[in-house]
């Protein structure tokens, strides 16, 4: 897939509030961090699109980006720590929870994963949420240039492990790095081939 537009169309925290236009919806999630922003910013080929910032936490709102008016990228807050109180972190969670049950047009969502780590239970308990939910996702591990190919294989590989102890199968899994440009067109053409076949 080429992306020759990426427009931001709006940010909301309810799904009532969503842009008006219906298009697929293709999300991004991951614990704050895990470098949702820079992905987004390399897959657009658009460096200022998502906001970057090594403030975890940095996204509160849901933001839509419409892709060649075919489609919308959306930026969901990052799950886990995020430099605020309590209350603050249980209202980003009633808006991702909102969006992720409520939209209708959500295809896909993906979750990602820092490479150079192991998974932490609230990434286990989010992504076996989200099967006990029926959310279809994929896995998209990011910063994977700063890894070797063994270690960064090893790790995988690992984290996979894990997930098959609650998983018979692992949804699919894209390397990605927003540094080298990675995985890009893996994903995009992943996303394009899903576009194709609604």
């Amino acid at each position: 897939m080429i992306i020759k537009e990426a427009l931001f169309a709006g940010s909301s925290q309810r799904t009532e509030q969503k842009p008006k236009a219906v298009h697929p919806e293709f999300a991004f999630i991951g614990r704050s961090n895990v470098g949702k922003s820079s992905l987004i910013n390399r897959l657009c080929g658009k460096k200022g699109l998502a906001h970057t910032s090594s403030t975890p936490g940095k996204t509160q709102l849901v933001n839509h980006f419409l892709i060649n008016n075919a489609w919308y990228l959306v930026d969901l807050p990052g799950y886990g720590y995020a430099k605020m109180g309590h209350k603050g972190r249980e209202k980003l969670q009633d808006i991702i929870g909102d969006y992720i049950l409520n939209s209708e047009d959500l295809v896909l969502l993906f979750v990602l994963l820092d490479s150079r780590h192991d998974l932490q239970q609230i990434d286990r308990d989010f992504i076996n949420e989200l099967g006990e939910r029926s959310i279809p996702f994929a896995l998209i591990y990011t910063k994977c240039d700063k890894l070797g190919p063994v270690a960064l294989q090893r790790q995988v590989e690992h984290n996979a492990a894990i997930l098959l102890e609650n998983w018979d199968e692992l949804p699919p899994t894209f390397c990605s790095s927003a540094e080298t440009g990675k995985g890009r067109e893996e994903i995009l053409n992943y996303i394009e081939t899903i576009l194709n076949n609604l």
